[in-house]
């Protein structure tokens, strides 16, 4: 798949995935890979800017398995811009879809 395609998509699914409950990083490769072949390195960035720009916080929490794990919780502002990007997504596939059952010809 077209990287930038995929970087697009990415804050999409990330938003998507946070506004349903807080995740690490690792945890959320793990989900969006089920889907869409990404790496680590692609999303700790991701979350960075996020974090940056107010669309989340961030909180330690112990584990089990190693060190504090640091997660991930989405912001009002972050959840403002998730539906954003949201109706963005629906209306960019609706207009693609049209195009390929030849609805404009």
């Amino acid at each position: 798949m077209n990287i930038q395609f995929k970087k697009g998509v990415l804050e999409l699914c990330v938003l998507s995935l946070l506004d349903r409950k807080d995740f690490y990083g690792y945890e959320l490769v793990e989900k969006i890979s089920k889907f869409v072949n990404i790496s680590e390195g692609t999303i700790y960035p991701l979350l960075r800017r996020f974090r940056s720009e107010g669309y989340v916080t961030t909180y330690l929490e112990e584990s089990q398995e190693g060190p504090p794990r640091k997660y991930y919780s989405i912001t009002n502002q972050g959840k403002e811009a998730y539906e954003k990007l949201k109706l963005e997504w629906e209306s960019f596939i609706d207009g693609v879809n049209n195009i390929l059952r030849g609805e404009l010809i």
